[in-house]
């Protein structure tokens, strides 16, 4: 069955007769402070970095900027990849290094500028990643440039340089051109991160020559800048034994081994950083996904690291932190990853996030980052299914949670959900036979805010839950608040159900692209009100639509 009809069906049949409604008591307590609510979900990443300039790129990082009090961090691969700008799925270059006819270096910065530019212009702060080798220094250059979705993406470009030496003076200079174009103060403000996924192929070296690559380039970088953040290793999953053994050495050779680029014992690691995946398939027909998975291997990461005591208060990023491992990847080819036009990603998120700050509570970790690798495909066609935040210029439900996010601040506070499901369970059972209605929740000077998600593993038609919510903590004295609740489901905040329901346009008329646009911005649920304050504790009740996320907003 075709994937726009399968969902149009399912959105058609999503009415509450199907099943008995659930009720859900949801109750938030703004006495009960747990810490800081940190912008750690505002880490995002792609892999064609020369996108940030085009036209779409330039509107989504702004968009992504103007949502988040906290700054936005952006991480993409391919900074020292060599070509001539062109972007394609999966690949981007910048040509900073090439040699000329007696292999002396060239150093040649208007690519990387032009995005670091970017980023300047738009208040972004860069997590840089550096890689991938040039073509002038892999000993495998040819072929350089691969042709996804055909043949292997792991080209020259994943090789160990001829020399480390030259490897790390490429390093050096682009340091210290940064703090020359950029200022020292705000390059201090980057996080360097040596490599992507040395575990696999994206590194066709040995395990030891990553070390010695990661020496190289953190010393580089620190005789450049000695005050600069440099970390790694970015593996892949740690629930697999092989990435698990690799980040697991290479925290050991950075406490312990010899440094291959100083001769001392051990390398310098300002933060550390590993990726998490979760799984995607179809079953009867739907969309399956497994938060179980994705929450595993974040725990397997934090449980590592919680291993080697000296590096226990180190910031951890998850530098990509997604439901499945192909951002390139589109629906047509991959149906089971239509999850990414519908709300569905945005409760996974949600729930993503819960469970990751839960995690880091548990093995006492420092989460500074949880980093979403999706951006956007420039010109690509309309709602193609990539995992991206925006389609063209029209913002596709998942960010719409971000904008969530970022309403909300200050400290988070104690939400308790009679319908949410435990981590432990979660961890066991992912969210299979009941649906997980959790919550989190954060207060300021004047505002309380409550988010709530309303997820299940499998995109079937359900009924809407029954959440009964009761704010207690109220500060006194104040006799009206304010309420908003913002809302996003199968017809809120849903640029997608909108396109749908025109009969999908690959070429929208001016009126349509404008009622595209709205639909695909964060949305009330209703009107705001006043509320009559009697007393510090308020009830509501509010229907959560499967798959839902809603944003109760009390302000006074």
């Amino acid at each position: 069955m075709p994937v726009r009809l399968f969902v149009s069906i399912m959105l058609l049949l999503l009415t509450p007769e199907l099943r008995a409604q659930r009720t859900v008591t949801l109750r938030v307590d703004a006495t009960a402070i747990q810490g800081r609510f940190q912008p750690n979900w505002a880490y995002f990443g792609h892999d064609e970095p020369n996108y940030t300039y085009m036209p779409y790129g330039k509107q989504l990082i702004g968009r992504l900027f103007a949502m988040s009090r906290g700054g936005v961090h952006i991480r993409t691969h391919n900074l020292l990849t060599t070509g001539d700008g062109t972007a394609s799925l999966k690949w981007g270059s910048t040509n900073a290094y090439t040699q000329d006819a007696a292999g002396r270096p060239i150093y040649d910065w208007t690519i990387l500028d032009k995005i670091f530019d970017e980023y300047r212009d738009a208040g972004i702060t860069p997590f840089v990643e550096i890689g991938f080798m040039p073509k002038a220094l892999s000993i495998h250059p040819d072929p350089y440039r691969h042709d996804f979705p055909r043949g292997s993406i792991f080209t020259g470009w994943a090789y160990p340089p001829k020399d480390f030496g030259k490897w790390a003076e490429l390093v050096h200079q682009w340091v210290l051109h940064s703090v020359e174009r950029y200022g020292r103060k705000n390059v201090e403000s980057w996080d360097w991160e040596v490599w992507n996924e040395p575990d696999i192929g994206y590194w066709q070296g040995k395990p030891g020559e990553y070390d010695q690559l990661y020496d190289y380039a953190v010393d580089a970088v620190k005789r450049a800048l000695p005050s600069a953040r440099v970390g790694g290793p970015g593996t892949t999953n740690p629930s697999n034994p092989k990435a698990a053994a690799f980040f697991r050495n290479f925290l050991i050779h950075c406490t312990q081994g010899k440094n291959y680029a100083t001769g001392k014992t051990g390398a310098p690691l300002d933060f550390i950083s590993f990726h998490a995946k979760g799984g995607i398939r179809l079953v009867d027909g739907h969309v399956q996904m497994e938060i179980r998975r994705h929450l595993a291997n974040i725990e397997k990461g934090f449980e590592i690291m919680a291993s080697f005591p000296a590096l226990r208060d180190l910031p951890v990023v998850i530098s990509e932190s997604d439901p499945e491992g192909c951002a390139a990847c589109s629906v047509t080819a991959h149906p089971e990853d239509a999850y990414r036009l519908t709300s569905q990603y945005a409760s996974y998120t949600a729930a993503v996030l819960r469970g990751a700050l839960e995690l880091a509570q548990r093995y006492k970790i420092n989460l500074q980052g949880v980093l979403t690798w999706a951006f956007e495909f420039e010109d690509a066609p309309y709602f193609a299914g990539y995992r991206a935040l925006m389609t063209r210029d029209i913002d596709l439900p998942v960010l719409n949670v971000f904008r969530m996010f970022g309403l909300m601040g200050g400290e988070r506070i104690q939400a308790e959900s009679s319908g949410a499901l435990s981590l432990d369970s979660i961890l066991s059972s992912s969210a299979r036979d009941t649906p997980d209605i959790d919550a989190l929740a954060t207060r300021d000077d004047r505002r309380v805010t409550v988010l709530i998600w309303n997820y299940h593993d499998d995109a079937v038609p359900a009924p809407p839950a029954l959440v009964n919510l009761t704010v207690k903590g109220i500060h006194r004295p104040t006799r009206q608040i304010l309420l908003r609740q913002y809302a996003i489901d199968s017809a809120t905040s849903n640029a997608y159900a909108a396109w749908m329901a025109m009969g999908s346009p690959q070429e929208p008329t001016a009126e349509q692209s404008a009622r595209l646009k709205s639909a695909g911005q964060l949305q009330l649920a209703d009107s705001p009100q006043w509320l009559n304050a009697t007393q510090d504790t308020l009830h509501l009740t509010l229907q959560l639509p499967s798959q839902g996320v809603s944003l109760v907003e009390l302000s006074w």
